[in-house]
């Protein structure tokens, strides 16, 4: 690596700063940082760190989109909630199909480490507390392994859903390990595919690159919409093509309930001809902080919730319910070829949206400070901001309470905690468990009256987990029955074998 070379591109780049202690680096040092210096594109850079300040400059909440929004039409919006019976399982149908002929597999944005839970590892690995230990990979798994299960006996089959997981820089090798100690949970390890997304600099509020050390610049990956270039970077879509991949489920590792290649949303996107969904689930109230997926001067994309106008985010439709009800939850479907035509077109033309952070980093004395408050700029892409380059868009609206619960926060947070993702999961197991005639007795041998609406921030009145090799989605084969059982401790635990089901704490 030519270091000349590397200090011309810097300066031309107005970044000579990220050299200032390179007399005082040793030769291995040396070595290492030009190494990472030699992987960045520095003809970008410069753009990059003046898009990053002048970005953190501008006014975002100014309301150019609310002023040209419209509602997603009702013709391209499937629902659980409203859709007929009929509808609904032609869809599933349609979708088990496809996946028992070795055409739909899931991709996993699994970059971020759990840092805003207080742990240095990725958030996949994290154990919310349930009765199992498991983790959310674990849990994902699983459902892998189950839904494969479902769609080889519903065509008599022996169908693989690929399993792709992008990583980061700070999560690749951890995540690798994590898996191979436990066996990848009972996949195909061929059928595991990771592929790392790309770092890029963290910039300062008058557009300097950060040094969190004397020799090593900050780093961040570039958002989970880094997807579209981590693809073509990794030749992860050649991988699909040849496996014969055509649908994909695309979803955020937070989230404990994902209903992971969901046969019923693929068969209704597949059905429609779509080549790009979304799930959303209906806002809570009108002013909740998430993204509403809507049209802007025609063209699909979630608006962020500071961009909407109160009296946009408060309109209703004659029968009352909110017209900008759409919550994005980071659950999409592509098809391959549209992921290929973003990748090898589009990607470029991606917003980049600004996170203010707080990044340690080297003063001029050369002394590492830490931060109390945000003092840098990392640049993201999201995985949403490709919905504008869709020939046909759907959307299909899901139960919260059956299919979003994110883990982002320690507990003592008010929301999407350990406490609140583990409560979730429980209340719907215990959900299921009534629905296919379970009773529980208390530690008395006294009946414990059932409870049938149990939210998703409430512990329910008996703990029942079910593993998702038993069950993907609360059904029930008629040769297990395996919820007939009754306990006589309010812990009721449903284990992986349809023959031996139960079991005391």
């Amino acid at each position: 690596v030519d270091v000349c070379e590397i200090k011309s591109s810097l300066e031309h780049a107005g970044q000579s700063h990220v050299l200032q202690f390179w007399s005082e680096l040793s030769g291995d040092d040396k070595n290492t940082f030009l190494v990472e210096l030699s992987q960045l594109d520095l003809n970008e850079l410069r753009e990059h760190c003046e898009r990053a300040a002048e970005s953190a400059k501008a006014d975002h909440s100014a309301t150019a989109a609310d002023q040209q929004i419209e509602p997603v039409s009702s013709e391209f919006i499937g629902s659980i909630r409203k859709s007929d019976h009929t509808a609904l399982t032609g869809w599933e149908n349609e979708g088990f199909l496809q996946i028992s002929q070795n055409r739909v597999a899931v991709l996993l944005l699994a970059g971020g480490q759990g840092t805003r839970l207080g742990v240095s590892y990725p958030k996949g690995m994290y154990n919310v507390g349930l009765p199992s230990s498991k983790t959310l990979y674990q849990i994902q798994a699983e459902r892998i392994c189950k839904i494969q299960e479902l769609a080889n006996a519903k065509h008599g089959s022996k169908c693989t859903v690929p399993w792709y997981i992008m990583t980061s820089e700070f999560t690749l090798d951890p995540t690798k390990k994590f898996f191979q100690e436990n066996k990848y949970f009972g996949l195909d390890p061929s059928d595991v595919v990771m592929f790392e997304q790309r770092m890029i600099p963290a910039v300062t509020f008058d557009g300097k690159v950060i040094l969190q050390d004397k020799g090593k610049i900050a780093m961040a990956p570039d958002g989970n919409g880094g997807l579209y270039r981590a693809l073509v970077d990794n030749k992860v879509l050649e991988n699909m093509e040849e496996r014969g991949v055509e649908y994909l489920h695309v979803y955020c590792v937070d989230n404990i309930l994902v209903k992971m290649a969901d046969p019923i949303f693929i068969g209704f996107c597949v059905s429609k001809g779509a080549d790009c969904g979304a799930k959303v689930v209906e806002k809570a109230y009108p002013a909740e902080p998430v993204g509403v997926v809507c049209k802007v001067k025609g063209v699909y994309q979630v608006v962020e919730y500071s961009e909407l106008r109160p009296e946009t985010a408060e309109q209703r439709d004659p029968g009352g319910e909110l017209v900008y009800s759409a919550g994005n939850i980071c659950n999409h479907f592509f098809t391959r070829p549209f992921l290929n035509e973003v990748a090898q077109k589009f990607q470029g033309q991606l917003k980049q949206h600004v996170a203010l952070k707080k990044v340690p980093f080297v003063d001029r004395e050369g002394n590492l400070v830490k931060p109390t408050k945000p003092n840098g700029i990392k640049m993201e892409k999201f995985v949403f901001d490709v919905f504008q380059f869709s020939r046909k868009f759907v959307a299909f609206e899901v139960l919260r309470e059956e299919e979003f619960s994110p883990l982002k926060n320690a507990d003592g947070a008010p929301l999407d905690t350990p406490t609140t993702a583990r409560q979730s999961l429980l209340a719907q197991h215990y959900r299921w468990a009534m629905a296919a005639g379970a009773s529980f007795l208390d530690a008395q041998g006294k009946s414990l009256p059932p409870r049938p609406r149990v939210t998703r921030d409430e512990d329910p009145p008996a703990v029942c987990e079910i593993s998702p090799l038993v069950s993907f989605f609360g059904e029930v084969r008629p040769q297990q029955q395996f919820l007939r059982d009754v306990t006589s401790c309010p812990y009721f635990l449903l284990l992986e074998s349809p023959n031996n089901m139960t079991i005391n704490i």
